[in-house]
């Protein structure tokens, strides 16, 4: 099968690799012929580049991440005429059987038409991120703004173009049905995350990590990705200070974002002894910080009304790191953590409950190492890259 992979976030394949550039990988390890267009990732490659043996077009564009939202919106905006002129000056033969893109962003579908309509593409939409009603509960936009109009309508456009949508959970299936019965309830299919499993470090490594960063003898709950809005890392400051009281509790977050100068003033305020905020390292670095911790933490918005499944909880699933979660009351994540064992959660904004939970899992020791160990056996049993190529596969071949 001829494949054109629409990109955003994907990193250099010769020395990188996140879910999507893995489940490309996976698509060319089966004998397809996958082609990839993608945002520059350094100025000094642009146009076609050959990583990892697969033909990717690398396109310079408007700053995509870490920048306004006025600014993000015109590069999206812009996106789907720069891939289309990129592609024509490939002498690509662009006939494709199957064009996949992903969520975000929604602009693509300008692009996707058109595969669609001159060429008789396939179109296989990976929703992982519900725009623009994720702006809305964030308070980035409003209903009535001509923005939330205008990709509202291009979200809409997405749906009805795409011949199958794969959606991170079912509480995204239903979402999506629920505010757009126009969409075939056949088109959707569940496509859970999905990475391809690194080795973890033995113990000598994992104590050096802890030594270098003073964490020996610490018990390390770890954040690591994204700090922007979306995660509302504020509430693991609160709660950081309601842990004053807990003696060699460390809370480690990883990252970077917009939101980051202001989690830096607020632990600051607080005169906050027990964090340590490290800027972003490469996943070779991250998978290794990861492991020099007892639990991985994930924080969602109580502000939204999506279903987000957060990607970062493979990884800690790898590392066999129990998750305890603070989550939105319309995310169904809560429901994957308990049908698995793999952590506890409580409600976004309830700093005592999570407080609690954090002490459960400090005082039981031989639970904690289970529910790491149940993460692990439900990565391996259901979210390998191999598994969402497989998924893949069983609707486009229909």
């Amino acid at each position: 099968m001829r494949i054109l992979y629409l990109a955003l976030g994907f990193p250099d394949m010769d020395t990188s690799q996140n879910m999507f550039t893995e489940l490309v990988l996976e698509f060319h390890k089966n004998g397809h012929n996958i082609d990839v267009v993608a945002p520059v990732r350094n100025q000094s490659r642009t146009g076609l580049q050959l990583e990892a043996g697969i033909r990717v077009i690398r396109v310079p564009t408007l700053k995509l991440f870490n920048v306004g939202l006025i600014q993000k919106g015109l590069a999206n905006l812009l996106l789907p005429f720069q891939y289309k002129k990129a592609l024509k000056k490939s002498g690509f033969d662009l006939s494709y059987d199957l064009i996949i893109m992903s969520t975000p962003p929604i602009t693509l579908d300008f692009l996707a038409k058109w595969f669609k309509f001159h060429f008789g593409s396939k179109i296989y939409l990976i929703l992982r991120d519900i725009f623009p009603q994720n702006a809305v509960d964030l308070k980035m936009m409003s209903y009535k703004s001509p923005f939330y109009k205008y990709f509202r309508k291009k979200e809409k456009a997405l749906y009805k173009l795409a011949d199958f949508i794969g959606c991170m959970s079912q509480g995204n299936i239903d979402y999506v049905l629920r505010h757009n019965p126009e969409v075939q309830n056949s088109k959707l299919h569940l496509l859970p995350n999905w990475r391809t499993p690194i080795p973890n470090l033995e113990d000598k490594e994992i104590n050096e990590i802890k030594a270098k960063f003073n964490l020996t003898g610490k018990f390390v709950v770890f954040f690591g990705g994204n700090m922007g809005k979306p995660q509302k890392l504020e509430n693991i400051v609160y709660l950081a200070e309601a842990c004053r009281d807990i003696e060699d509790v460390i809370f480690f977050l990883v990252g970077d974002g917009n939101e980051r100068v202001y989690l830096e003033q607020l632990v600051k305020d607080a005169e906050l002894q027990n964090i340590i905020l490290q800027g972003q390292v490469s996943p070779k670095d991250y998978h290794r910080l990861l492991q020099s911790a007892d639990i991985g933490i994930i924080s969602l918005s109580q502000d939204f009304t999506i279903p987000n499944i957060p990607s970062k909880t493979i990884s800690y699933f790898n590392a066999k790191k129990p998750v305890l979660a603070s989550i939105d009351k319309n995310t169904d994540f809560g429901k994957l953590l308990e049908e698995s064992g793999a952590g506890l959660w409580c409600e976004a904004g309830n700093t005592p409950e999570m407080k609690k939970a954090l002490q459960y899992l400090m005082e039981h020791k031989a639970e904690r190492i289970e529910m790491g160990l149940k993460g692990y056996k439900y990565l391996q049993e259901n979210l390998l890259t191999s598994m969402a190529y497989e998924r893949i596969m069983a609707q486009v071949s229909h």
